[in-house]
């Protein structure tokens, strides 16, 4: 059973036990793993029966992308958005969100998602990373049989979200969390796997010794021309072929 890591990491015994250095494959979730963003699905199974609160939700966010807004900033502004809501709520819209994707047919981007199973197979620790957080991600790492999730993880009291978040798990922290792991699992970076797709996974890209650039964003194709980086087909150009 998949498990998040929020904000330190428990000893991992089993995990560790597989093998006297184990490897761990790290997978960015959000258009590298899965073909959509989850943060935003997952808003709107949250305000399914409240249309104009999701209109204006969703308005809002994207007016604050539109103009220029950083990532870190985003995040926080999306939580600020649930400040009030149970963390069992979003569980359960995260969990039907889920279902309903993975009816499609379509929600896991293929050449990633064989990629994750070719390293299960070989006994690596398989670790989910992103940016995103448990309500999106617990479902997809069960479905996945993901060793650890590492996540973002909103503030909450009492089991309700008080809308802030101290640090959100993007770009350089992606590969502090990522180091972490390693180090927890006595594992050593050169032998270790990344996949991401944005520029904001450069740092967890560049944390390890095999990483696979998925899609075409031009400061990771850039860095892969230049290391010899492994490449994968992103999630455009896998719906269009």
């Amino acid at each position: 059973m998949p498990h998040p890591v929020m904000p330190r990491i428990p000893a991992q015994r089993a995990v560790a036990a597989r093998a006297d250095r184990p490897v761990v494959a790290f997978f960015d979730v959000d258009e590298t793993l899965i073909t959509v963003k989850s943060m935003l699905d997952v808003l709107d199974h949250h305000f399914a029966e409240r249309p104009e609160a999701l209109s204006r939700v969703r308005s809002e966010l994207f007016a604050l992308r539109a103009a220029g807004t950083a990532r870190a900033d985003l995040n926080r502004a999306y939580f600020r958005r649930l400040r009030g809501t149970e963390e069992s709520e979003l569980a359960r819209h995260g969990r039907a969100w889920f279902e309903t994707a993975l009816a499609r047919g379509d929600l896991f981007h293929p050449p990633v998602r064989a990629a994750l199973d070719r390293h299960r197979a070989a006994g690596h620790t398989v670790v989910l990373l992103s940016g995103s957080f448990s309500a999106c991600l617990e479902p997809v790492a069960r479905h996945v049989s993901a060793d650890l999730t590492v996540c973002t993880a909103p503030s909450a009291v009492g089991g309700v979200l008080t809308g802030e978040v101290d640090v959100p798990v993007l770009g350089e922290e992606k590969a502090v969390r990522a180091r972490r792991v390693m180090r927890e699992l006595g594992a050593t970076a050169q032998e270790c796997h990344a996949y991401g797709d944005d520029a904001g996974d450069l740092p967890m890209l560049r944390s390890v010794g095999r990483p696979t650039v998925v899609g075409d964003d031009p400061t990771l194709t850039a860095w892969a021309h230049r290391l010899g980086w492994h490449r994968l087909p992103g999630v455009r150009a896998t719906a269009a072929a």
